[in-house]
């Protein structure tokens, strides 16, 4: 016989949802005010209080993001000392928040291949330290317009880049001083969502206070078909077209390898939100024996896993038009369950891009026919 009892237990389904990491840089660079301290930063932040009055890379960059990002942008940025390693920032950093990109806005070198090793190290370290997928975005030094010439610029940073793999660093030219800000921001604007390319012209134009080309030795002017260039040196950089307003930007290039599923920034920003999600899914589950090789816990398991990523892929058809969401939605055929052993299952998802015309060409005919 047994005493009887009720208990009541408040089961956690894990159904809530989870902080948002995306659009959420930090922002590295040299200063006098505030050195070794992180600052978080939004849209109301006095950059001369958190910066001090004194022009600075990194307070140039962050006002540039600040500007062509928008209405609720956040950010963080940690001020080094002239004699400051950048990856130790991002260690100290990442030990208060979590960032979906490092924006380093001291310009490297251009034969400084080191600084973009111990990037693409550095995005190794935060996933096997943290489990944190973060990309960085380095910029690299402009034109010495006293020295060089347009070709000669080219040539040398096109050596910079040449054979390195790095899928977790994107290199922006010094085009402004601001470049790498601009860019930045542009990311960050909500906007757009985190699928789209940089290069969408409907995000608009970007915003500088000044966005006077620069000149090499010779007094010649910044021509598209440098950018070009370097555009196709695995480069970031903006761009403009003749007899339309404004200046916009190229692809948002990373250093993956040619042929590589990681080349351009939206491909891997998509990639590590859902790595993000479902890390966390996948911890919640852990010692769950709900979750087995049963043919009903399979089922159960890929909506579980699932759910993030039909979330993101949520479009909305407004007036005939319709907005897609980050990714195609996903089917249950796009997810695999594996079963290694009693303690061990392995995970597979696809993850699918919508389609991107970075590449339109118009074909025109004329019909010369007589009416009858």
């Amino acid at each position: 016989m047994a005493w009887p009892t009720i208990t009541i237990n408040q089961l956690n389904q894990m159904q809530g949802d989870t902080a948002e990491v995306e659009r959420h840089f930090l922002f590295v660079g040299k200063g006098s005010v505030g050195i070794d301290t992180l600052i978080s930063l939004n849209t109301q932040t006095n950059l001369d209080t958190a910066f001090g009055d004194t022009d600075s890379d990194l307070k140039a960059n962050v006002q540039a993001a600040m500007l062509n990002a928008g209405q609720n942008w956040t950010a963080a940025a940690y001020v080094l000392a002239s004699d400051g390693d950048w990856a130790d920032a991002v260690r100290e950093a990442n030990k208060t928040q979590s960032f979906e990109c490092v924006v380093l806005c001291d310009p490297i070198a251009d034969d400084d291949t080191a600084e973009i090793t111990k990037a693409q190290a550095l995005k190794a370290e935060m996933i096997a330290t943290y489990g944190r997928f973060t990309r960085y975005l380095l910029a690299v030094v402009g034109i010495d317009s006293a020295t060089q010439a347009w070709a000669d610029y080219e040539t040398k940073l096109v050596a910079l880049q040449d054979g390195i793999a790095a899928d977790g660093v994107g290199l922006i030219p010094s085009i402004w001083p601001n470049t790498v800000g601009i860019y930045a921001g542009r990311l960050c604007s909500r906007a757009v969502s985190i699928a789209d390319s940089p290069c969408r012209v409907k995000t608009g134009a970007i915003i500088s206070e000044d966005q006077t080309l620069p000149l090499d030795m010779a007094g010649v002017e910044l021509n598209t078909a440098t950018l070009q260039t370097l555009e196709a040196n695995r480069f970031s950089v903006p761009m403009w077209w003749p007899d339309y307003d404004g200046i916009y930007w190229a692809d948002g290039r990373m250093l993956d390898v040619d042929g590589g599923d990681y080349q351009v920034i939206e491909y891997c920003r998509v990639m590590d939100k859902v790595s993000r999600k479902m890390r966390i899914r996948a911890i919640a589950r852990i010692g769950d024996r709900a979750f087995n090789s049963t043919p009903y816990s399979i089922a159960a398991a890929i909506k579980y896993f699932l759910a993030d990523m039909r979330t993101m892929s949520k479009s909305t058809l407004l007036n005939g038009e319709m907005f897609p969401g980050e990714i195609m939605p996903p089917s249950d055929d796009d997810f695999a369950i594996t079963w290694v052993s009693k303690t061990s299952v392995k995970l597979y998802a696809t993850v699918t891009p919508y389609d991107c015309p970075k590449q339109i060409e118009i074909n025109l005919m004329l019909d010369l026919s007589v009416a009858a």
